[in-house]
């Protein structure tokens, strides 16, 4: 069974202004913020709001190729225009997810492309440009709940987390 952490709204936020600290203090300004569903959406939403600039998404977690791999073409071809997206998600985990934008996203123009996430796990597959936390699997194995995921039933977070057993195993 595992460890089910819940992060309070007060530290989520916490995290945001981490967030958006970390992006105003580099040189690189993102022309808008691309929320990663299902994670990603909430945390970049709040970042729009705290910095200002506009928020767009991809729903990664359902698969389905119109609000994927459609949109990430669109997106890499804008950066081929010149703007700067910076994708967001709530946690960096195994890099999956990260590595498979990626890989989608080999036409954008080097340079135009960030990402940024609540928690780092250095262990990760894939480096983010960004982060509010990190954590180390190695060491921590809990299971973070969002504020977002705190109304899904127990047996929801619990398929989650066990998807991939090396996470909390």
């Amino acid at each position: 069974m595992p460890v089910f952490t819940p992060i309070s709204h007060e530290a989520f936020v916490a995290d945001v202004v981490a967030l958006v600290a970390a992006v105003q203090a580099d040189d690189w300004t993102p022309d808008y913020i691309i929320g990663i569903g299902r994670g990603g959406l909430v945390p970049a939403v709040y970042l729009s709001h705290a910095t200002g600039l506009g928020s767009l998404s991809v729903d990664w977690s359902a698969q389905v190729a119109e609000f994927a791999n459609r949109a990430l073409d669109r997106l890499a071809a804008r950066t081929r225009g010149g703007e700067r997206l910076l994708f967001v998600d709530d946690i960096n985990d195994t890099g999956g997810t990260i590595g498979r934008l990626r890989d989608l996203l080999t036409d954008a123009a080097p340079g135009h492309v960030r990402f940024a996430t609540l928690i780092d796990n250095i262990r990760s597959s894939q480096r983010v440009d960004y982060a509010a936390r990190t954590i180390d699997r190695a060491v921590t194995k809990d299971w973070f709940v969002f504020p977002w995921e705190a109304v899904a039933p127990a047996q929801s977070l619990e398929d989650d987390a066990a998807a991939v057993p090396d996470r909390i195993a």
